[in-house]
């Protein structure tokens, strides 16, 4: 179920859908992205989202390494993130989603982007 959560998230962010990012984040959610900046709230990260994949278009692949249960209803997914542009360059990231199990479904709760050295 983590695996298909990360797969729709990549799916929205690829198809720029609003709807579809709020269906897979928690009521209380944030991000930080691999520039520094912080989303925090639903409304500013769904904003942010739609905003980062207008201004950094090409196709966006998130890959699941792990997935780390914390407790029955939390978890820590460690993913691939790969978004290769239209030049054909492609930018690599790490992602880490802390994911909780929210009414009756898994919802992402956080989002940290790495932008290794490498």
């Amino acid at each position: 179920a983590i695996y298909s959560l990360i797969a729709k998230y990549a799916q929205a962010r690829q198809t720029k859908d609003p709807i579809m990012v709020e269906s897979v984040f928690a009521t209380e959610v944030d991000q930080l992205t691999s520039s520094g900046e912080w989303r925090r709230g639903k409304a500013n990260a769904i904003e942010g989202v739609m905003r980062s994949s207008a201004t950094s278009p090409g196709s966006r692949t998130i890959t699941v390494e792990s997935v780390r249960f914390v407790g029955s209803e939390s978890a820590i997914a460690d993913a691939r993130y790969e978004i290769k542009s239209d030049d054909g360059s492609v930018r690599k990231m790490w992602s880490t989603f802390i994911v909780i199990y929210e009414d009756t479904a898994w919802k992402i709760s956080a989002i940290r982007n790495m932008l290794p050295d490498n």
